[in-house]
């Protein structure tokens, strides 16, 4: 039984043939899976657990129950716009937490898990948002205030992410080489799978005389995929 690796998918009401494409997805070859790795940004945006009352989120939870149910292990990293993500949402969901970056044995083959935000070092605005954003601070006081309130918060750091980000160079928003090699050295690590730059493809490497690889998952605005490693190696896969 293989593993299955996804990441921004970016959930939302707004994107039904996202959350359609999700649907298939758990209900076909999840289904299958031996664990399916979620890499961040399962979700648009993500406010609080509390926010699982909102129906939508609820549903979204559920199908995740009844993959876990089934047998199928699910890891959840939090993503750049779903870090909100807490321990109410994976008692809801049947998902065990992963901290950004996590080595897990996959095939017999060290691998770093990663979202991949944290790569993107050249991105030195974005990296002092994220600074402030996973802060034990910001968090406690954009949390203190109503859902409402935070949704709109939310929504308008959306839009001004979007500008923000036509304005940037292409390449200053994809990860680092240097960054690349001193995570895989760091961990000893063979192998590197990511999302967030929503390039999907492999990367062969060399680190201290030894060949390694990193493969980046696609996102879900367009057609979506997801990596699947089995017994034969890594397969990226494209709907």
């Amino acid at each position: 039984m293989s593993a299955l690796f996804i990441s921004d998918l970016h959930l939302t009401e707004e994107r039904p043939a996202a959350n359609e494409q999700f649907i298939e997805f758990l209900e076909g070859p999840a289904r299958s899976a031996r664990a399916l790795y979620i890499l961040g940004d399962l979700f648009e945006y993500w406010i609080g657990d509390d926010d699982l009352d909102d129906p939508f989120n609820a549903v979204m939870a559920g199908l995740l129950a009844r993959l876990t149910a089934g047998g199928v292990a699910l890891y959840l990293m939090h993503g750049n716009r779903d870090f909100l993500v807490g321990e109410r949402f994976c008692a809801a969901s049947g998902a065990q937490l992963l901290a950004d970056p996590s080595v897990h044995d996959i095939e017999g083959v060290r691998t770093l898990l990663a979202h991949g935000d944290t790569l993107c070092t050249d991105d030195v605005d974005y990296q002092n948002w994220r600074r402030t954003a996973r802060s034990r601070e910001w968090q406690q006081q954009f949390l203190a205030k109503p859902r409402a309130e935070r949704r709109a918060m939310v929504r308008g750091l959306r839009d001004k992410s979007k500008a923000v980000i036509q304005e940037k160079p292409a390449d200053i928003m994809d990860v680092n080489a240097d960054a690349v090699t001193q995570a895989l050295h760091e961990h000893a690590a063979t192998r590197l799978v990511h999302g967030h730059t929503h390039r999907p493809g492999r990367h062969a490497l060399t680190l201290d005389g030894r060949p390694v690889e990193r493969w980046v998952l696609p996102d879900w605005y367009g057609a979506g995929g997801y990596l699947e490693i089995g017994r034969r190696g890594p397969r990226l896969v494209r709907f």
